[in-house]
């Protein structure tokens, strides 16, 4: 990927990878993984899903059981802050299968490079056909490719309260 963001992505890539066995060994998914540099510091934030949902224990067990992976493995340069937390209502769409299981719903998604003058899109969710995300929105079908995509998330439908 040889776009800005590759290095960052690749980064949460590797970290997800290194994460991932020991959040499955703790009962959870690792939904997904936002590594934000913030000036010196950097933030890396998990988001943790379980069948019976997540609760404030459920973040804090993970976030030592990772801090101590972190800790040896040493990925990330400088000092950082570590956030564990649920996916919420609101959530972000990280892997193809969010995508599919989330059809149908209403998203608004941020693109890295903009697709007919316009990096927002706010729509229904038609699915994924090959590397794009298929969107309906103002009446059009969009094909937004996903490695474009710089953020997706699940939001209410506009009139649901």
């Amino acid at each position: 990927m040889g776009t800005g963001m590759g290095a960052a992505a690749g980064k949460a890539d590797a970290i997800r990878a290194m994460l991932e066995p020991t959040v499955d060994s703790l009962g959870f998914e690792l939904w997904g993984l936002e590594l934000l540099p913030q000036g010196r510091r950097s933030l890396l934030r998990l988001y943790i899903e379980s069948e019976r949902g997540v609760d404030v224990e459920d973040c804090a067990e993970v976030s030592r059981h990772v801090s101590a992976v972190l800790d040896v493995e040493d990925p990330i340069r400088g000092e950082y802050t570590l956030e564990v937390s649920s996916p919420g209502a609101d959530r972000r769409l990280f892997k193809a299968e969010h995508y599919l299981a989330y059809t149908g719903e209403w998203v608004e998604v941020r693109l890295r490079l903009p697709i007919e003058g316009r990096r927002k899109f706010q729509g229904t969710l038609l699915g994924l056909a090959g590397g794009d995300v298929t969107l309906q929105a103002e009446g059009r079908e969009y094909s937004l490719p996903r490695e474009n995509i710089e953020r997706a998330r699940v939001k209410p439908r506009p009139g649901d309260s």
